[in-house]
């Protein structure tokens, strides 16, 4: 897969669930902390149940995750 494509898959993930508490628009980067935009430990859990279903990783097996970009990085070496 390409990185564009899990970026773009990532993205809406995190998108979906940040709507269901927030109506402002979302804008997201690498370096964007999901803590900072108001995350908690259900909207983890649910990011990493819907990023198992599709990647087939397990995005916290080796570390804390907390940006888009180090989410990436799990999905990216969990793949290969």
């Amino acid at each position: 897969m390409y990185m564009e494509d899990i970026d773009a898959q990532v993205k809406s993930i995190i998108e979906k669930i940040y709507q269901k508490k927030h109506s402002e628009p979302l804008s997201l980067t690498d370096e964007t902390s999901l803590r900072s935009i108001g995350f908690d430990s259900f909207d983890f859990a649910e990011l990493t149940v819907k990023i198992e279903d599709i990647f087939e990783v397990d995005i916290f097996e080796n570390r804390i995750v907390d940006t888009l970009g180090e989410i990436k990085e799990e999905i990216e070496n969990g793949s290969e």
